[in-house]
């Protein structure tokens, strides 16, 4: 059947490590039953950016076929304008959907449904680099402990899904210390200060980081808010014990870690860290940076 509308589905087969180039040809079949769909294949770091914001010219609804990362270029080259973003979950973690939409369909299925789909509108989190610009986030940034695991699992391409992450997460920790931090949260009743080591440090709009963990069980991408997760220094021997309470999101209620909402946060790092943002890397962050939740910024595509 076929159905009306200007659908722009931007493909990335680099997601999952170049596995999701394999869902190319079920693709371009898939949308054969819109009446105005095109399938743009990103060709280099930034392509879907570009695409999009061709694309969003054009009133085009656009669908980000691939992980976290994709979402992330797609949602920052629109994120203002009037359109809307569907999410195509051909990447390795799609943690933002964990929360956005927990049952999810084969991809066949979910192609059609975005024919009749309604659409609702999220918060996003914006991260203020200062001279270095700023960029939004969709499901979660992390600094230190998760920054340097996001970026193992990139690194080791020979690894996937779950297996990647216990890896990297292994990796990191042997040669791993706590960072010097200076956060100052501005929460809904007061502000709370911290100066002093960390071990990990997150902000979130979803749920779920890294595939299973619970980074923030309280999140609501509707609230205006972001959740933030700190856990301070503790002793390498204590991280297997908080792995599995980050995996259940109990970390919530443990006298190391402040868990909190906020409408924003200003933290300064004496040493350039490596940090994630939605599963993409960003090699070294430092100096002062201000986090700020944004709310109902981008409107995205959802299933009855």
């Amino acid at each position: 059947m076929a159905t009306p509308g200007n659908y722009t589905f931007i493909f990335n087969p680099a997601a999952d490590k170049g596995r999701a180039a394999g869902k190319a040809g079920m693709l371009r079949r898939s949308i054969s039953i819109f009446d105005n769909a095109s399938m743009e294949t990103t060709m280099f770091a930034g392509h879907a950016g570009d695409i999009a914001r061709a694309a969003a010219m054009e009133g085009a609804t656009l669908i980000a076929c691939g992980g976290d990362g994709t979402l992330n270029e797609v949602v920052n080259a629109v994120a203002g304008k009037p359109v809307r973003i569907g999410i195509l979950p051909v990447g390795s973690a799609n943690d933002f959907l964990k929360t956005f939409q927990p049952s999810v369909a084969g991809h066949e299925e979910q192609i059609r449904g975005f024919s009749s789909a309604g659409s609702r509108k999220v918060d996003l989190g914006l991260v203020d680099f200062g001279k270095e610009g700023t960029r939004y986030f969709v499901n979660s940034i992390g600094i230190g402990f998760t920054g340097r695991i996001a970026g193992t699992v990139k690194s080791t391409p020979w690894l996937r899904g779950e297996l990647s992450y216990a890896y990297a997460l292994v990796s990191v920790l042997l040669g791993y210390t706590s960072l010097k931090m200076h956060i100052k949260i501005n929460t809904p009743d007061g502000f709370v200060e911290l100066n002093e080591h960390v071990f990990a440090f997150s902000v979130s709009n979803g749920k779920v980081e890294g595939g299973k963990f619970r980074i923030s069980p309280g999140a609501d991408p509707y609230d205006g808010l972001l959740d933030v997760c700190i856990l301070k220094a503790i002793p390498k021997w204590r991280v297997p014990g908080y792995v599995l309470k980050y995996l259940k999101g109990t970390q919530v209620n443990d006298p190391e870690v402040i868990y909190c909402k906020a409408l924003s946060l200003d933290i300064f790092m004496p040493e350039s860290e490596m940090m994630h943002m939605d599963g993409e890397v960003i090699e070294s962050a430092g100096g002062s940076i201000c986090i700020t939740a944004v709310p109902l910024a981008v409107e995205m595509l959802c299933q009855p």
